[in-house]
């Protein structure tokens, strides 16, 4: 699976490229949008990025989960910050969300955490 992922994170730089090509006033509005919000302020980045994580686990958006791991790792979020966001959204959502904690795992194997 994280062969995948791997894969996922070439293609979704590939169409990030097309977006701003394709639809560059939705792409540069959005993109403005999670720049300022995803910035430093009254929470860090990294617990920024684990928020995110947590409510991709809990919407289930896979594309969201692997995208939060890679960019909580590089803000300096450790495996077991990442499995913890990840177990405090498994709480809340139940069931539907457990199954998608092995995605977080997956994509931390993707980027060399586990």
């Amino acid at each position: 699976m994280s062969e995948e992922i791997k894969a996922f994170y070439k293609k979704f730089e590939e169409d990030t490229g097309k977006m701003q090509k394709l639809t560059p006033n939705m792409f540069s509005g959005f993109s403005g949008l999670f720049q300022k919000v995803m910035s430093e302020g009254a929470l860090s980045v990294q617990q920024k990025e684990l928020i995110a994580l947590a409510i991709g686990v809990a919407v289930r958006c896979e594309p969201c989960i692997v995208l939060h791991v890679k960019k909580a790792l590089g803000v300096g979020a450790t495996k077991e910050d990442i499995l913890e966001a990840a177990s405090v959204a498994a709480m809340m959502g139940g069931g539907p969300v457990v199954t998608h904690v092995p995605v977080v795992i997956d994509a931390l194997e993707a980027n060399g955490a586990l």
